[in-house]
């Protein structure tokens, strides 16, 4: 039975090849039953660990959803306050998508396990089993974890085959240098995420747009809302990009989805180089709304759910 308020964490022994953090500790995540029959599954973002650079987190840490913004069960103006939460804590290096382990310095054992694939599914096994049968999902991420919603949503879809799913992308926006997927996905074997059928899912120009418009063809009740800023510091630094032209082509995708999907994608776009929103800034102004109230208008179904851009 659901218990609202109840916290549950579940850890994994990733000793023989199963979920486990990058530089080996232990991974873990969390659930907290709602009052609601609606299910939040949040991912959890910080940093990517490729060839050319890792910078990631290595601890599954807090495995407890933090109490603010989107995650904060205490709050009665959040609009998934009631809601069960699956919470997933990041420390894969891969966006959640990496399925290879990797000796980096020679000595003949693997120093950096990639696993996010296995941590991800792993924690879905466990969320279908305590919410079998949520009313609808909302898939959300941020920094990392706003990329790795788009590695997750096949498999939430895979597992709630029929029920209405909500996805917010808030930072992982998917403007990557050329070539920068490529590398990645060798780097993490990682390329069975993008379908064989879908030749231009990854962009000549590094940007996987195509991706997600191909998620929106192939899943009609799905809707996405994708939120950034013009200037993001840190996407724009990671990715060695440069800044106006970061700008530019995430205003050209944003411009390219909703053209495509006028009645399922909308975007909020802040003419500034914060990064990520839903968790640590959810009253920031963008235009004439609020990121708590651009959240709320995509889940109460309202007219009001329009793209922002400043």
């Amino acid at each position: 039975a659901v218990r609202p308020g109840v916290l549950t964490t579940y850890a994994f022994d990733g000793s023989s090849g199963g979920p486990i953090c990058f530089t080996g500790e232990q991974y873990a995540m969390s659930t907290r039953d709602g009052a609601s029959s609606e299910l939040m599954i949040f991912l959890q973002g910080g940093g990517a660990c490729g060839p050319n650079g890792c910078d990631a987190v290595e601890v599954a840490q807090p495995v407890v959803a933090p109490s603010i913004g989107i995650l904060n069960a205490d709050d009665p103006g959040n609009p998934v306050a009631d809601y069960n939460v699956a919470y997933l804590p990041y420390c894969d290096g891969s966006l959640w998508m990496g399925d290879r382990d990797i000796d980096t310095d020679g000595d003949g054992i693997n120093d950096r396990m990639f696993r996010g694939a296995q941590n991800l599914s792993a924690s879905l096994d466990v969320i279908v089993r305590t919410y079998p049968a949520p009313s609808r999902i909302l898939l959300a991420g941020n920094s990392a974890g706003g990329f790795g919603t788009h590695a997750a949503l096949p498999l939430v879809r895979k597992l709630y085959p029929d029920v209405p799913i909500e996805l917010v992308n808030d930072s992982g926006m998917g403007i990557l240098s050329e070539g920068g997927q490529e590398t990645l996905n060798e780097y993490w074997n990682s390329s069975a995420f993008f379908p064989a059928s879908c030749e231009t899912c990854i962009g000549e120009d590094g940007n996987l747009t195509d991706y997600h418009k191909y998620q929106l063809e192939e899943d009609g009740e799905l809707r996405m809302g994708f939120i950034s800023s013009t200037r993001d510091e840190v996407v724009v630094g990671r990715t060695m990009m440069d800044g106006a032209t970061f700008e530019v082509e995430l205003r050209q995708a944003m411009v390219e989805l909703e053209d495509a999907y006028p009645e399922r994608f909308r975007s909020l776009i802040s003419d500034t180089d914060e990064h990520t929103f839903i968790v640590k800034q959810f009253d920031f102004l963008v235009g004439d709304t609020t990121v708590r109230q651009w959240v709320t208008d995509i889940l109460v179904g309202s007219e009001n759910w329009v793209s922002v851009s400043e």
